[in-house]
């Protein structure tokens, strides 16, 4: 019998006051019993809207009702038949505003938890599983993936499952990509990055990490040494600043060296000897995810006061839901319409303040977010000793440097048509390569269909 509950089953998740002093996973999961109880409110629909809105089309009714019925290693078979990282997509998707948005249950109510119910089905196979997975007969074809991110990790699953022998080459010490180095162990433990890459590995993916593709190797010498094809996924972790005064002051960051620095170098274990600031107060520059997770991140590692500086309202941020309303649970204090002009500094060259300019919305801007306007005179300063710039990062231009026929856009992106073919033949792109920063999902998506279209490249190059 369907559950006609109009809200969602809870999830268990650390106390605020908790879960600052720590860097453990703030939601807890799903127990049997809470699983059960939400997938019996799926109400299984004809058309299965939900599937619409899933970028790498998980038959989410299907394996909702294997959760309702139980059976929960057939749940995890059908998820896992189209996203190879199930583990991860429950916890960092952006379920609200693609598969669950277009959950009939939402027009009368909460949708149904499809994330929640993903991680839960995922994180029981991790648990239970003992079957090795049967890895593919090769078919002689070779596939070049550079980037270890979600959508250089999915178009390598993908490409081995269809018995290609795929290498991924990953820069970084460890395979992961911005799971590993961009998002907080309170959001995505790195053991579970960690389980996933070994998932991959025992279909046969070679993980080759410490390569920087364009010094390493470039893209020509990857086919000289015989790849067929080569899918760039190398994402987009170039950071951006506002060009103010003061950014080369000490205890200025870039979200992206700061989280690196947090989760990929363990700068929060004594265990690690990775430098980082021990802030009293922080002014976080930004308003979407990557700003929540700054700001977090400071807050458990000492800092006082942590700000949330923002030129536009908490209407118009583009973080999730969820992480705002984590983030004020946890002390993080919003200062929106609020732009900061200038970084001021100490006689010695270290951070003191952020001057910010009070603003105001007027129209909708080509973003549609109402355009936020600057009120004349009212500078004020914002007391603090660090600031971390999290307002955006664009792709890094080694690749397309080193490659010649590889066109990019004005702002660096790598151009590639509905297939993820770029301008160079045989060479394939996605994820924030091509979108600019975006989300893990969209990034899995474009991986997906570049392991369609690589497949079929090779094949008619072979039949040819």
């Amino acid at each position: 019998m369907a559950n006609l509950s109009l809200t969602k089953v809870p999830m268990p998740e650390q106390k605020p006051e908790e879960r600052i002093t720590n860097f453990d996973e703030v939601a807890l999961g799903y127990t049997v019993e809470q699983a059960k109880e939400e997938a019996t409110r799926c109400l299984n629909c004809k058309n299965h809207p939900c599937v619409s809105g899933c970028p790498v089309n998980v038959r989410i009714p299907e394996f909702i009702a294997k959760v309702a019925a139980g059976e929960f290693e057939e749940a995890y078979k059908i998820i896992a038949s189209t996203n190879c990282l199930p583990a991860v997509c429950g916890r960092v998707c952006t379920q609200e505003s693609q598969c669950e948005s277009k959950c009939v249950r939402g027009a009368k109510g909460e949708s149904v938890g499809i994330g929640r119910l993903e991680r839960f089905v995922a994180d029981y196979h991790m648990a239970n599983a003992a079957e090795a997975p049967v890895v593919p007969e090769k078919n002689g074809h070779r596939v070049a993936v550079v980037g270890s991110g979600p959508s250089g990790l999915t178009c390598a699953g993908d490409l081995a499952r269809l018995g290609y022998s795929v290498t991924v080459f990953e820069a970084f010490h460890k395979a992961g990509g911005v799971l590993v180095y961009g998002i907080p162990e309170f959001r995505l433990p790195k053991a579970i990055v960690q389980k996933e890459v070994d998932n991959l590995e025992a279909l046969g993916v070679e993980m080759r990490t410490n390569f920087v593709i364009g010094k390493t190797l470039t893209v020509d010498e990857l086919f000289a040494e015989g790849y067929e094809a080569i899918f760039i996924g190398s994402g987009a972790g170039l950071p951006s600043f506002m060009g103010i005064e003061g950014e080369s002051l000490i205890g200025v960051y870039s979200a992206n060296e700061y989280l690196t620095r947090v989760n990929l170098m363990k700068a929060y274990s004594k265990e690690y000897d990775t430098p980082i600031r021990q802030s009293k107060a922080v002014a976080v520059v930004g308003g979407g995810n990557v700003a929540m997770d700054s700001a977090r991140t400071a807050k458990r590692l000492g800092a006082e006061k942590v700000y949330i500086v923002y030129r536009r309202s908490e209407e118009e941020m583009p973080a999730r839901a969820e992480e705002v309303h984590h983030a004020k649970e946890e002390g993080i204090e919003f200062m929106c319409l609020n732009n900061p002009t200038r970084i001021l500094g100490t006689e010695g060259g270290e951070v003191r303040a952020i001057e910010v300019l009070s603003m105001e919305l007027g129209e909708p801007d080509a973003s549609g977010r109402r355009k936020p306007i600057a009120i004349s005179g009212s500078e004020h300063e914002i007391e603090v000793d660090t600031v971390i710039m999290a307002i955006g990062t664009s792709p890094n231009p080694l690749i397309r440097s080193t490659t010649e026929g590889l066109d990019a856009t004005s702002r660096g992106c790598l151009i590639a048509d509905e297939t993820m073919a770029t301008t160079r033949p045989g060479v394939y792109a996605g994820g924030d390569a091509v979108t600019g920063a975006a989300t893990v999902i969209l990034a899995m998506g474009a991986g997906k269909k570049a392991a369609v279209s690589i497949d079929k490249y090779i094949k008619e190059k072979n039949e040819g």
